[in-house]
């Protein structure tokens, strides 16, 4: 018992320490793009990729040349700098 609490605490440590590193855009968009390999989604998965493919469908996104249901309008609402941002974190995790 004590090594589940154990485990469970080191977990919850750990995703508060990354939350807390993560830029607030970064928050909002793990969602549905969680910034953890362990957890289960359907989205496409940001963690790893590079920063300057995030950017680039962010900017697609926004433009119109890759149309969705939803991340057209969410990348509207992020300035350049929060799309760096963003795209620079999800690429540093794993």
């Amino acid at each position: 018992m004590k090594l589940v609490a154990a485990t469970f605490a080191a977990l919850l440590v750990a995703s508060v320490a990354q939350a807390a590193e993560a830029p607030a855009g970064a928050l909002a968009c793990s969602g549905c793009h969680p910034g953890s390999a362990g957890v289960e989604t359907n989205a496409v998965r940001l963690i790893g990729l590079k920063a300057e493919d995030i950017k680039a469908a962010m900017v697609a996104f926004r433009t119109g040349a890759r149309p969705e249901t939803v991340m057209d309008r969410i990348a509207k609402g992020f300035s350049e700098a929060e799309v760096g941002a963003i795209a620079d974190w999800y690429a540093t995790q794993h």
